[in-house]
């Protein structure tokens, strides 16, 4: 029996581009997914725990890994992170963010159809 992978999603807020990379793999076999913000009004703020339960993590911008940098420095040591370069222009579930998700995603791990 193979292990699941936890995957976490990071954007500002969780309420658009994290949640719609969650709601895509909600369920998908292989992967325990969930999803958090970096900002203070975030739908949920990540958190330490979140990052030492992850065994891979994905940010959608540059500056989010940064901002984890600063507050998680050392829950982050060793832990693999990717950028996957997705700007805050789709909302959540949107036809055009999912395409761009999967894309970019299918790199890294197995994409749902």
């Amino acid at each position: 029996m193979s292990e699941i992978l936890k995957i976490l999603f990071i954007c500002s807020r969780n309420r658009w581009r994290s949640l719609t990379a969650e709601k895509i793999y909600e369920g998908f076999p292989g992967y325990d997914v969930r999803s958090a913000g970096t900002e203070p009004g975030a739908r949920i703020r990540v958190t330490e725990g979140h990052i030492g339960w992850a065994d891979i993590i994905f940010v959608m911008e540059k500056r989010h890994k940064e901002r984890m940098d600063s507050k998680f420095a050392e829950a982050l040591n060793g832990k693999r992170i990717i950028c996957l370069h997705i700007p805050d222009d789709y909302e959540c579930m949107d036809p055009e963010l999912i395409q761009l998700l999967k894309g970019r995603l299918t790199e890294y791990i197995d994409v749902p159809k």
